[in-house]
């Protein structure tokens, strides 16, 4: 009898710039594990019939990407607590028959921030959370996780900084981006969720001169690896936390839900993927 083979993909539109095959394939070699991670760049009329195709027996899962950690809810048979409190999916997986979706990201930041600065959780009591995009959403339940109440959300809306404190985590109080400056002053985290400062898009203009001497500065842009923020930052000789080690520990648990083992990541890893970014820009 020939052993069925798990199969895992990505799933988004566009996709082909994900980076997610490349640590994933690393690790299927890595724990010399059988299966396969592939893309799959679906076209939105495309994602229901996917959905559906998963659910044969050789496939194991999926990630999920923009634009559809959203609309792929409605498209499984139930979510977990994380996924229902960021209100996304980035995993796929099944369990008993059913296809089930969480979100990882949490987790990623978390263990990445912890992994970093490894005091942090003793150090810090102001948290200042730049964007109410999707990643906000993540990164904001990951502070009510951590019990920080002083939590302030940063926003051109400002009513959509409301509605995502409303959401998510109801201590957490919404400011206009214009006013950031007031709030920076008393800031022991700063975490910037916006992709202002990707390759490609304008750079996150605030002061770092008016930050706090301790404070430590987040960015979860990945490309480039260290962006102009965290340059700032560091030449003030403030700690920083890349966007790129989240990136890296979000996928643990989905591999594992997929291929039976718990993988680590490891310097090796970090070093590929951070070559093939440099490569690409």
């Amino acid at each position: 009898m020939t052993e069925k083979i798990p199969h895992a993909y990505v799933i988004g539109y566009p996709v082909k710039h994900s980076r997610s095959p490349q640590i994933h394939r690393y690790w299927l070699e890595f724990y010399g594990l059988a299966g396969s991670y592939d893309l799959a760049e679906l076209e939105p009329e495309q994602l229901g019939p996917f959905i559906n195709f998963l659910r044969q027996a050789e496939n194991a899962g999926a990630n999920v990407t923009i634009p559809y950690k959203q609309t792929v809810i409605s498209h499984l048979d139930a979510i977990d607590e994380d996924a229902q409190n960021v209100g996304a999916v980035n995993t796929i997986y099944k369990e008993a028959g059913k296809l089930l979706g969480t979100n990882t990201d949490v987790y990623g930041f978390l263990t990445h921030l912890s992994q970093s600065v490894p005091e942090w959780h003793d150090d810090v009591e102001e948290v200042v959370i730049i964007g109410a995009g999707g990643a906000a959403r993540a990164v904001l339940l990951s502070m009510k996780k951590a019990n920080k109440i002083n939590v302030h959300i940063a926003n051109r809306t400002i009513g959509k900084a409301q509605n995502l404190a409303n959401e998510i985590y109801a201590r957490a109080k919404p400011i206009e981006l214009s006013k950031l400056n007031t709030v920076l002053g008393s800031a022991d985290l700063v975490i910037n969720t916006t992709s202002l400062g990707m390759t490609g898009q304008p750079p996150l203009r605030f002061d770092v001169a008016v930050l706090p001497g301790h404070t430590i500065v987040a960015d979860i842009v990945y490309s480039p690896l260290k962006t102009k923020l965290l340059q700032q930052a560091e030449d003030r000789g403030l700690r920083t936390v890349d966007g790129l080690g989240m990136l890296l520990h979000q996928a643990v648990r989905g591999f594992e839900l997929w291929f039976g083992v718990r993988p680590q990541v490891t310097g090796e890893l970090r070093q590929m993927v951070e070559k093939s970014l440099v490569s690409a820009s």
